[in-house]
């Protein structure tokens, strides 16, 4: 599993924002951003949200992707709290993308293979329902889509078990501390990125080659 002591060092945070509640910011936080015009929002959680960050940010039309807290009752969580599993909250990836580049269909359809959405409250080593596959809709047309996309990718056989991911109205989401922001290019060095993170990434960058900006094609 992930360790819960983690590097405490100042890093780039991709939003500009730090933890903060979705309806304005906490402790002197900012708040999390809304869509800028044009944009729309999707938020999945698959595992430890250094890889699922970093697999959708490669997707052509999106824009940026924000670590952080979703599926719980526990407002303004810490990363610790979330650990102890007592949060209700997994560790999720909110997508910022241009609609006109890219459909919800395409980022729910990367979600499903930017991890294992067949093992049930793990990914690899980490265990624990913050590490839980879920995806949240904000509309009816994005539950049927997430839904048609589960039954098409088990009738196609592309894993060798059924598909467990949880369909969620989305409510709210948290965003994480800084030092969980863009991680896995920040640490690319590490022993959890080399060992756990890359090789998802490696792996969903073929699955998903047509879908990636050209720099993540090669």
């Amino acid at each position: 599993m992930k360790p819960f002591f983690l590097f405490s060092i100042g890093l780039l945070l991709f939003a500009g924002v730090a933890r903060a509640q979705t309806a304005g910011g906490v402790n002197g936080f900012a708040p999390l951003p809304g869509p800028a015009p044009g944009e729309k929002v999707a938020t999945f959680g698959g595992g430890c949200f250094w890889s699922m960050s970093e697999a959708m940010l490669e997707l052509k039309g999106v824009n940026k992707v924000i670590s952080g807290y979703a599926g719980g009752t526990t407002k303004n969580p810490t990363y610790d709290q979330v650990a102890t599993r007592t949060t209700g909250h997994a560790e999720c990836a909110q997508v910022y993308y241009d609609p006109k580049v890219i459909s919800f269909a395409t980022i729910a359809r990367a979600f499903f293979f930017a991890h294992d959405p067949t093992e049930l409250n793990r990914q690899g080593p980490d265990e624990g329902t913050d590490y839980r596959s879920i995806a949240f809709y904000r509309t009816p047309e994005e539950k049927s889509t997430i839904l048609s996309l589960i039954r098409e990718i088990n009738s196609s056989r592309h894993y060798p078990r059924p598909i467990v991911s949880q369909v969620v109205s989305f409510t709210v989401f948290y965003v994480a501390e800084n030092y969980h922001q863009g991680y896995y290019r920040l640490h690319g060095d590490k022993d959890y990125i080399m060992q756990v993170s890359k090789p998802k990434v490696m792996k969903f960058r073929t699955v998903m080659k047509a879908e990636l900006k050209p720099e993540f094609q090669k």
